[in-house]
């Protein structure tokens, strides 16, 4: 691995076979370049950790990994344990239900964000070890936040080595160490790191989200809207409107009409704090509102630039503003517009003027498209 001045920060996934964890050290040490850890972090359980203390500490073989290979001093203090607690504050020692499940979960998320938001660190992340949704919530954690010199690993050793109390990596000198009713030597052991690529979605969606769950539905939701809602462009002085890579054609009056529902949108949401719309429709301007001299005014500076010779006949032609007539005939003509030019009816539904309540005069429309997807130019 190339070595660009990184922090290198490994971080573990350990349960009841803390071999993972030398025998990745072992195997990071023997790339080409070597890579040496500047800080260890080991999330796990009480249990857990007493079983790394145990063979790591407490038998020396961290030591002994370390002179045998020459490494630099690789310590595991209290602060590289990362243990879940309970709602109670008593830390977990295993993993049992769904809600320790989830402790976990939020406990591994968490962690991998906050290291991620150094720039100067780079993450190894190892998931051999502990249980297998400790695994998975590592892995998604780094999909969710991992930079592109971030890395993930599964260590692989020859299966009769494999977990092995006696075997905790491949020393410079073979040795014979009996597993069971066997002797082996440790020359005929074999230590793969497989380099596992993830999808990275980091940058790529917008996550407030605190637990594991909730950044899941958050993430999903980003995608969902990604995929079924392009982005709605405005250019006004071109007379464009494009959907993704579709341009929809609208009469100039249309276009000054759709642009106004947009703009209440944007400007009336009573949530902004709300990252999404999802089904709101409390910015939904009534027909009443839009029909106004005052609303015709405001739509008259965007008819400026879209047709900027005719903005006069327009104010004096609807000197009062529009009739409910004329905007019920704009909004149905864009709908005709929107469906025949998108040929997807789900798509329409979307950026269509549609309605939320009906109510002669008192009804209220607008646009169902996230505000997050808006364009106006």
């Amino acid at each position: 691995m190339e070595k660009r001045g990184y922090r290198e920060v490994f971080i573990f996934i350990a349960g009841a076979t803390p071999q993972v964890i030398t025998e990745t050290i072992c195997a990071l040490a023997t790339e080409d370049p070597p890579l040496h850890p500047d800080e260890i972090y080991i999330i796990t359980t009480t249990r857990g950790r007493k079983m790394v203390e145990d063979a790591l500490l407490s038998r020396g073989i961290l030591k002994e990994l370390c002179d045998e290979y020459g490494l630099p001093g690789i310590s595991i203090g209290d602060g590289s344990f990362i243990v879940p607690t309970s709602a109670a504050g008593v830390p977990l020692d295993d993993i049992r239900d769904s809600a320790e499940n989830e402790l976990m979960g939020d406990l591994i998320t968490s962690f991998v964000r906050e290291k991620a938001a150094d720039p100067s660190v780079r993450l190894h992340c190892s998931i051999a070890g502990g249980r297998k949704t400790m695994s998975f919530y590592l892995g998604a954690a780094m999909q969710l936040f991992g930079r592109p010199w971030d890395r993930l690993y599964h260590v692989l050793v020859s299966p009769e080595f494999e977990s092995s109390p006696q075997f905790f990596y491949k020393p410079r000198r073979n040795r014979m160490i009996t597993i069971g009713d066997k002797r082996l030597n440790t020359g005929d052991a074999d230590i793969t790191l497989a380099k596992l690529p993830f999808i990275r979605l980091r940058d790529k969606l917008s996550l407030n989200g605190t637990g594991f769950s909730e950044l899941v539905r958050e993430g999903q939701r980003e995608i969902d809207i990604a995929m079924v809602q392009p982005e709605l462009r405005i250019n006004l002085s071109a007379r464009s409107v494009k959907i993704g890579q579709k341009t929809i054609r609208l009469a100039p009056m249309h276009l000054m009409i759709y642009t106004a529902y947009l703009r209440q949108k944007l400007s009336r949401c009573r949530y902004p704090e709300r990252p999404y719309c999802y089904d709101c429709t409390d910015c939904f301007p009534s027909l009443l509102e839009m029909a106004t001299k005052a609303a015709l005014e405001e739509m008259a500076k965007d008819y400026f630039l879209i047709c900027p010779s005719r903005v006069d006949d327009l104010l004096h032609r609807y000197r009062e503003g529009l009739s409910l007539e004329v905007l019920r005939q704009a909004m149905s003509k864009i709908k005709k517009a929107m469906t025949e030019q998108l040929a997807d009816e789900t798509l329409a539904s979307c950026y269509c003027i549609t309605t939320s309540q009906r109510e002669y005069a008192g009804s209220r429309h607008g646009v169902r498209v996230e505000k997050s997807k808006i364009r106006i130019g």
